[in-house]
């Protein structure tokens, strides 16, 4: 994986950069050293190198059993609890997988990261006629949008196979040792696996909150530790500004910050990279978002939004900063057809791939982007597959870690996800 800035030189000078690799150096001993803010949450930092063959080896023979007896795999949770599996089913898989007939893996819906009222209907209208099996994903077992969905389907796979047969449906990741899940868990003999206490929502896609949703949809879960795992030594060994791309992201992220560019957009180029950028976004807006403070994160899919936010980006308000995450290769290829009257005037492009073309495109927003003001940071990767999600996962973790510690705020905790729970518990009586 390969980083590169373009249009940082007006905002980057040599004195500020020496002060500000000092104070990220820093940082990173306090993450490394677990002695930071928030340091009871940094279990994710060695876990890629702690995840035992034994937990491995039993996510995958469990996946087996649910792939033998279930079409539908649905995984009941909100926030950091679905979005790293949901980012790396959707960027692994067929851009149409939920139209495909001959499926040799279980299709993955998510429930209980929403309240609406038609999609439970929806989805309940579909598990009618479909084998499932379940995961359910809550530490506490109290969030109201899981809690709610899960009681919905928990009930409804009981009236479909039966209160003895649906046990062996459902899977429960949550607490070793309290709260509700755990309790229920225990009373009716789910298989559990466990949230450790030291690591958050958002960064528990390494665990079996993510490595099961991911191993059921028939992903390499052994390469997406592997991934993770070299790009931690990458980071956790080369400790100087000049050789860690994890301390240059962050630093220009906090100079951008600094200089009034305080909206961060992730720019996509593959449309399975779209819930990508959504766990991105809770990364970062959980981690950051704090005492009036952090930069505001952002997504686009292109081409496809340079036809609508394409405007505002080259000629609105200069607050945005690109971060742009570059796929080399594309898994397949598509021919051009030749015309022989050529009436739309496209034989010249006879010579180019479509991914050729799509690099193209983005080149050419890239440039059009940097002449009007905007800088951007590009990270490349080969192409798109278990590894190199592997080293991305890990690497913006790290990134995360050493941004929120810049800012001066805890990037660990999420304080603000109270305030609506509250008012609404009280409208609702509880």
């Amino acid at each position: 994986m390969k980083i590169d800035f373009q249009g940082f030189e007006s905002y980057v000078s040599d004195k500020e950069m020496g002060k500000l690799s000092s104070e990220i150096a820093k940082h990173h001993l306090s993450i490394v050293n677990k002695n930071g803010i928030g340091n009871e949450f940094l279990g994710w930092v060695d876990l890629p190198e702690k995840l035992s063959k034994g937990l491995i080896l039993d996510i995958e023979a469990e996946s087996e059993k649910i792939r033998s007896k279930a079409e539908v795999y649905v995984v009941v949770g909100i926030g950091g609890s679905y979005l790293g599996a949901k980012a790396i089913v959707d960027a692994l898989q067929n851009h149409f997988n939920s139209m495909k007939k001959e499926r040799n893996y279980p299709y993955i819906i998510f429930a209980g990261q929403t309240l609406n009222e038609d999609y439970m209907a929806d989805l309940i209208e579909i598990l009618d006629k479909k084998n499932y099996c379940l995961v359910v994903v809550s530490k506490s077992g109290t969030t109201l949008e899981p809690s709610l969905a899960f009681r919905i389907l928990r009930t409804h796979l009981e009236n479909k196979y039966g209160k003895e047969k649906a046990r062996e449906r459902i899977i429960a990741v949550t607490d070793k040792e309290k709260g509700v899940l755990k309790d229920m868990s225990t009373a009716e003999g789910y298989k559990t696996y466990v949230i450790s206490d030291d690591i958050g929502g958002r960064y528990s896609v390494l665990t079996p909150v993510g490595l099961l949703p991911i191993a059921v949809a028939g992903y390499d879960i052994r390469a997406l530790i592997h991934g993770a795992k070299k790009m931690r030594h990458n980071l956790l060994n080369n400790t100087t500004f000049e050789t860690n791309i994890a301390w240059q992201y962050a630093a220009m992220r906090y100079l951008m910050y600094k200089n009034g560019k305080n909206i961060e957009l992730i720019v996509n180029y593959s449309p399975n990279m779209a819930s990508f950028a959504e766990w991105f976004k809770q990364l970062f807006g959980e981690s950051e978002g704090k005492d009036g403070k952090g930069i505001f994160p952002s997504s686009v899919i292109n081409t496809t939004d340079l036809h609508s936010l394409g405007q505002y980006i080259q000629e609105g308000k200069r607050q945005i900063f690109e971060t742009i995450i570059h796929v080399e290769k594309s898994s397949k290829r598509v021919r051009i057809p030749y015309l022989e009257d050529d009436i739309d005037s496209l034989n010249y492009l006879l010579e180019n791939s479509l991914t050729q073309i799509n690099h193209k495109a983005e080149e050419g927003a890239s440039m059009a982007h940097l002449d009007s003001g905007i800088p951007q940071i590009k990270i490349c990767l080969e192409k798109l597959d278990e590894e190199n999600l592997g080293q991305l996962i890990y690497f913006f973790e790290f990134s995360c870690a050493l941004s929120g510690y810049l800012l001066e705020v805890n990037p660990f905790d999420q304080p603000g996800v109270e305030a609506y729970k509250k008012n609404m518990f009280k409208l609702l009586g509880k």
